[in-house]
């Protein structure tokens, strides 16, 4: 059996490692898997550059939120070193300028120290499935935000609020694809990731039923076995 090329996995705003623990759990056994932190820098640009120093010469992509913004600005700069690319509950969209104009007061608040406060606000219920595991799935979110803590939050806003839009690259993107959301997701929708996916021509889509903005804990099971699958995919798809 031949082994796999590396997957790296690009957590989303104020998340660390843990937002793929199941999948990390499970697919380390098959595959050489590492997680790479998007804190540093205050644009995604400067994100995806950093990234780049440190990651294989070419690996498998997918990232998750804001990681797969940063891994869309990779797959721009390094088409040749992405060998496919997995993107869950994100957007190639840039902000507009009512989106950037509304972090401005909660990057106020995070820096006069009310982060737990701001991400209460932003971990709302509604991104989320309803069910028993809703709960356990916003207090591990607020744990992640808490270690990566108020700079962090500044610094991934500022890069947000100047990210650039990604359709030009989405349509260029030959490698095989993954567009995957859960059902739930209010904040990134069904129907962004079904345009998403539109864009990309080996895209696969796969929306998670009983599961919102965070698949891989809300649905790790399914989420795990879409990415297994597209990990399986030949890499010559035309």
């Amino acid at each position: 059996m031949v082994m796999a090329e590396p997957l790296v996995l690009l957590p989303g705003m104020m998340c660390d490692a843990r937002l793929f623990g199941p999948q990390i759990a499970e697919l380390s056994a098959e595959m050489a898997v590492m997680v790479a932190p998007i804190t540093q820098g205050e644009r995604i640009e400067e994100i995806a550059s950093g990234l780049l120093h440190m990651l294989p010469a070419r690996f498998a992509l997918a990232g998750a939120g804001m990681g797969g913004m940063v891994a869309m600005e990779i797959l721009r700069r390094a088409p040749d070193r992405v060998t496919r690319i997995a993107l869950l509950d994100t957007s190639p969209l840039a902000d507009t300028p009512g989106d950037a104009a509304n972090r401005e007061p909660k990057i106020v608040k995070v820096r006069s120290g009310r982060l737990a406060e701001v991400m209460r606000e932003e971990m709302k219920s509604s991104y989320f499935a309803p069910g028993p595991q809703c709960a356990q799935v916003m207090e591990l979110a607020m744990d992640m935000a808490d270690a990566l803590g108020s700079e962090v939050y500044i610094r991934q806003n500022r890069a947000l609020q100047r990210r650039r839009d990604q359709q030009g690259i989405l349509r260029r993107c030959r490698a095989p694809a993954l567009v995957l959301c859960g059902e739930h997701d209010e904040l990134f929708t069904v129907k962004r990731h079904s345009f998403m996916a539109e864009l990309i021509p080996y895209a696969k889509l796969v929306v998670v039923e009983q599961a919102g903005y965070m698949p891989t804990l809300e649905q790790p099971a399914v989420t795990t076995s879409a990415l297994r699958t597209w990990m399986q995919q030949p890499l010559v798809l035309q």
